[in-house]
């Protein structure tokens, strides 16, 4: 009987030792997974399509870093970073700027509409972490031997998601059309960026489908060009989107499995910048780009927005 209880004792002791185990090894996964700040993949996704850290040339805006600089000095707190990044981002001033040289050259930022919650973690990562930037910055801030915030730094290779790898195609993209858009604008005006859309916007488009292998696309229910118009089956998709929106929720990808292929579908947001051609006529377009968009585009739909409405969404189909 007593060998009976002592075995009895030893089974529970080695199935509590490997309950004990797994619950070590889960607390550890879930700690590697935590260790990727939320703020660090909001920034990428909501700020480095215009603030991209490395890219050399035609940019759109001053790098993250930069902005980092000029917001951070030595004894500002986090809360007063904060407050003023924030501030800055909903309500666009010259007045509140704190880089009059940026709006020199690429102009007042467009009026940006993000949930409340998300620009929070985005200027805790920036406060609280070091933002990777271009070499000469790099070499600007060694020399100057000045560290602001926890210096934080690890990256993890990893292979990328579905929905990771639709979004950088998506973003990138987005990027690219971006700058010459801007460009255009600077340049040439408003008239100058739609002929730009009329004639370069797609073959850039598929110019970088081929660049990542896969189908990129932008659709929506109100085309300017009616090659861009939603099928059936999107429309639901773009509806999801418009009610996160409307709730101020931070948007978040949808992938479809079809015939072996995976859709990635992500939503085109408005800014203060898109309503010089997709705004309300008569009070945000002007009469001269109106008639320019109506001789190109006969059967425009893509005016009557506000800023912060989904104008449509990125489709990337991958194998």
């Amino acid at each position: 009987m007593k060998k009976y209880i002592l075995a009895a004792i030893g089974i529970a002791i080695f199935m509590a030792c490997n309950n004990t185990t797994s619950t070590t090894e889960q607390i550890a996964e879930n700690n590697e997974q935590k260790a990727v700040h939320e703020g660090e993949i909001l920034l990428k996704k909501n700020c480095y399509v215009c603030h991209h850290p490395t890219m050399e040339t035609g940019r759109i805006a001053p790098p993250m870093q930069y902005v980092k600089e000029h917001y951070i000095k030595e004894g500002t707190t986090e809360a007063e970073f904060t407050e003023a990044f924030i501030s800055f981002i909903k309500h666009p001033t010259r007045e509140k700027a704190k880089m009059p040289g940026a709006i020199a050259n690429f102009g007042l930022m467009p009026q940006q509409a993000f949930p409340e919650e998300t620009l929070q973690k985005i200027a805790d990562y920036i406060y609280n972490n070091q933002i990777d930037g271009p070499g000469d910055f790099q070499e600007h801030k060694k020399k100057q031997g000045k560290g602001l915030g926890k210096h934080i730094e690890s990256e993890q290779k990893t292979e990328l998601s579905k929905a990771d790898r639709g979004l950088e195609y998506a973003l990138s993209t987005k990027a690219v059309l971006g700058k010459n858009l801007m460009g255009k604008i600077q340049s040439e005006g408003t008239i100058g960026a739609l002929e730009f859309c009329n004639i370069k916007a797609i073959p850039l488009t598929d110019s970088m489908a081929k660049v990542h292998h896969a189908l990129i696309s932008r659709v929506t229910d109100q085309p300017r060009n009616q090659n861009n118009l939603a099928s059936n089956n999107e429309l639901s998709t773009l509806s999801f989107f418009k009610q996160q929106a409307s709730e101020g929720l931070e948007q978040e990808p949808v992938l479809r499995e079809e015939n072996g292929k995976t859709y990635f579908y992500f939503p085109i947001m408005t800014n203060s910048m898109c309503m010089q051609c997709h705004g309300k006529p008569g009070t945000d377009i002007e009469n001269s780009t109106l008639a320019a968009i109506k001789a190109k585009y006969p059967k425009d739909k893509a005016t009557g927005y506000g800023v912060n409405e989904v104008r449509g969404m990125w489709r990337v189909v991958m194998d």
